[in-house]
């Protein structure tokens, strides 16, 4: 539950990345060229619209946090902060307890989207976010409620691109 009586939540999974090395995860692959580029797309949209983070939380992956710092470049926090839980598999359900104001979390996928079902109590695989997508979440009064849940097609097409 958030500390305060009204907080906004905006889930980001990182851009599009490198792929897998004979099908396994690691930790250290980047973003693509064109992933960051998406990356950087959207995230500007998002600033453009009147997206503002008070904290922006990253999961240690490399591709994660260059997600993260292009928010940054972008305006849309003034600072980041690495979380371990934020990894894939990791307990994001814990970080709600710290949920005041705008809190921002770069993260994974299935993880995310399964921690927005768990708020709106939908079941989980219900919400899927794609790479550089995003989740916003309003709670008031201990209720969450979606606000937003955006492909990035969506917010670069509005540009022309």
């Amino acid at each position: 539950m958030p500390a305060s009586n009204s907080a906004e939540l905006v889930l980001l999974r990182h851009g599009i990345a490198e792929p897998r090395q004979a099908g396994r995860d690691h930790p250290d692959r980047p973003l693509t060229a064109a992933g960051r580029q998406r990356t950087q797309l959207v995230m500007a949209a998002l600033v453009r619209r009147g997206l503002r983070l008070d904290r922006l939380l990253s999961s240690p992956y490399r591709r994660a946090l260059q997600t993260a710092e292009l928010a940054l470049e972008a305006g849309l926090a003034s600072g980041l902060a690495v979380d371990e839980r934020l990894k894939p598999g990791g307990a994001l359900e814990t970080l709600l307890s710290s949920v005041d104001g705008r809190l921002g979390l770069v993260g994974h996928e299935p993880d995310l989207g399964d921690l927005a079902c768990m708020l709106l109590g939908c079941p989980p695989g219900g919400l899927l976010l794609k790479k550089a997508g995003v989740i916003q979440l309003h709670c008031s009064a201990g209720q969450w409620q979606l606000q937003t849940l955006l492909r990035p097609a969506l917010l670069i097409e509005d540009l022309g691109c």
